[in-house]
Formats: C-alpha cells, sequence, structure tokens
C-alpha cells in the first residue's frame, strides 16, 4: 500500500505533518478556513470612511469663502479710493489762505488715514477666505464673527436709512433708497457669512480629522 498518491484511491493519507500534495490545506481550530490560494484582504486608504479621505467643502463654506472673498476685495479698494480722494483734496485746496488751507490738509490726513484702515481692515476676509480650505475651528470662528460685525451694521445702517426715508424728498429720498438696497445686500451677504460657517455641515468640515 502506497502513501501520498492522490490517483490511488486506495491510498493512506499519511498520519500527522503535511497533506499531501493536491489535497486542500486544512485551518487550526478556532480559525476559518479558507481557499486553496485565498489571500487575506487588505483595507486600501484613501476611499471614504477611510484615514487621509478628502472631505468636500460644504456648499455654505464655499458661498462664504466667496463672499469674504468679494467683501476683502471691496474694501480694499474702497481704501485706495479714499486714499487718493483725501491726497487730491489737499493738492486742491493748497494754493488757498492758511486757514483754509490748514483745513483742507487736516481733512486730507483723516481721509488718507480712513483709507489705509480700511485696506489694513480688507485683509481680515481676504486672509479668513484663503485660509477656509485647510483652516481649523479658529479660522471658521474668524470668519463668523466678520459676518456678525458686517450683519450688525448693516442693520444698523438699514434703520438709519428707513428713519431718514420719512422725511426725505426729491433727490435726497432716492439716495436713501439706494442706500437702503445697499444695506440690505450687505445684509444678506453677512448673514450668508454667519449662517454658512455656523451650520451643522461647517462644524463637521472644520472638525474632520486630518493626518
Amino acid at each position: 500500500m502506497s502513501y501520498g498518491d492522490p490517483n490511488n484511491p486506495y491510498a493512506q493519507q499519511p498520519q500527522g505533518g503535511q497533506p499531501a500534495y493536491g489535497y486542500p490545506q486544512q485551518a487550526p481550530q478556532g480559525i476559518p478556513a479558507q481557499g486553496g490560494y485565498a489571500y487575506p484582504q487588505q483595507a486600501y486608504p484613501g476611499g471614504p470612511g477611510y484615514p487621509g479621505a478628502q472631505v468636500p467643502m460644504p456648499g455654505g463654506v464655499k458661498g462664504a469663502r466667496v463672499i469674504l472673498w468679494i467683501l476683502g476685495i471691496l474694501s480694499a479698494l474702497g481704501g485706495v479710493a479714499v486714499a487718493l480722494i483725501g491726497a487730491l483734496f489737499a493738492s486742491e485746496f493748497d494754493s488757498g489762505s492758511s486757514s483754509s488751507s490748514d483745513a483742507a490738509t487736516a481733512l486730507s490726513v483723516f481721509f488718507v488715514i480712513l483709507g489705509i484702515g480700511l485696506v489694513a481692515l480688507s485683509l481680515w476676509p481676504i486672509l479668513t477666505a484663503a485660509k477656509l480650505g485647510k483652516g481649523r475651528g479658529g479660522v471658521r470662528v474668524s470668519g463668523i464673527i466678520y459676518g456678525s460685525i458686517q450683519t450688525l451694521f448693516a442693520v444698523i445702517g438699514l434703520i438709519g436709512n428707513i428713519i431718514t426715508l420719512s422725511s426725505a424728498h426729491g433727490a435726497a429720498a432716492g439716495a436713501t433708497a439706494f442706500s437702503m438696497v445697499l444695506s440690505l445686500i450687505s445684509l444678506g451677504l453677512g448673514l450668508w457669512i454667519v449662517i454658512g460657517l455656523a451650520n451643522s455641515a461647517a462644524g463637521a468640515y472644520f472638525g474632520r480629522p486630518r493626518y
């Protein structure tokens, strides 16, 4: 009687040791058996639910980021314009009397300082918008604070325009109505920033793990 011959139906299998060629290996007790040439499956990182997966930016955060860019650029351009107006204003009244020249110089300095302040203030929304893609909760809080201030000033301007419009006539009423429209637009943009950065989707985005 021969041992180990897979073609011999009367062959006796060896006791212990390695099984004969052609027979599947038996797994030890307590370990589930696998196919003859099965390999353990391997998880590949980068997909959903795996460390290192890219989390898409929510639509509200994208909208707030665009608005912050727009407001920052407009603030910078406005600051430059105000500073230039101040400089031109001083040059126009430079040849007048001493008292008027001093007043024009003081007013010009005021406009230049105001313009520089607006340019410096424009860095707040610009830097916040630039860091929203990779920033953590601190950048989110910065955007919410800026949006809240934007909303507050818009509400104050809107109330002032309503009070002024009740007693304005002619061209003054038209200018007040236009200012009211600008206040409404500013209010809407400020609310969009606050809501877009304060909702639960934005919280999950800024609280995502980073590896």
